[in-house]
């Protein structure tokens, strides 16, 4: 189960047990931030795309969407999301668990500027009924991010 896999990694930190297990679903940006009580625009969603050869993945924040023409700038090529049953396969997580946590070796984490207005936000862990509280800070320490982004719009 793709939720052991982040709390085998977080054991590596002592932090598994700051992971929050929910009896409804947390799968959704909206689904999250009812389960957690908090303004859906905290919820570190995290978003997977084929750029050239590699899978990345992109967290931002909940309330933000991807801007084609940053995404362009960055990157060199357009913005093209993982097909849904790719995503487990890449990634190592199922749609509605996906985080940088634990996740296949060869996968690049970028982590969008949507998110640095926030003193705290909540990425999934790897189930459709999880998520952990983490200062940008921490999800910084965390998710082994290559660098900062700015490749999405508030909606």
């Amino acid at each position: 189960m793709s939720i052991e896999k982040v709390r085998e990694y977080f054991r590596q930190f002592g932090i598994e047990g700051r992971i929050k297990e929910f009896e409804v679903s947390s799968a959704t940006v909206e689904l999250a931030a009812q389960a957690l009580n908090c303004e859906p625009s905290r919820i570190a969603k995290s978003l997977s795309f084929k750029v050239n050869d590699d899978t990345v993945l992109v967290i931002a924040a909940g309330d933000a969407r991807i801007d084609n023409k940053k995404f362009k700038e960055f990157f060199q090529t357009k913005a093209k999301m993982l097909a849904s049953d790719e995503v487990k396969t890449l990634i190592g997580h199922a749609i509605g668990g996906v985080c940088p946590f634990g996740i296949n070796e060869s996968i690049k984490v970028y982590l969008d500027v949507s998110l640095k207005r926030f003193e705290t936000v909540f990425p999934a862990c790897g189930s459709s009924n999880s998520a952990i509280e983490f200062t940008v800070e921490e999800l910084e320490r965390y998710s082994n991010y290559i660098q900062w982004v700015d490749v999405c719009k508030l909606s």
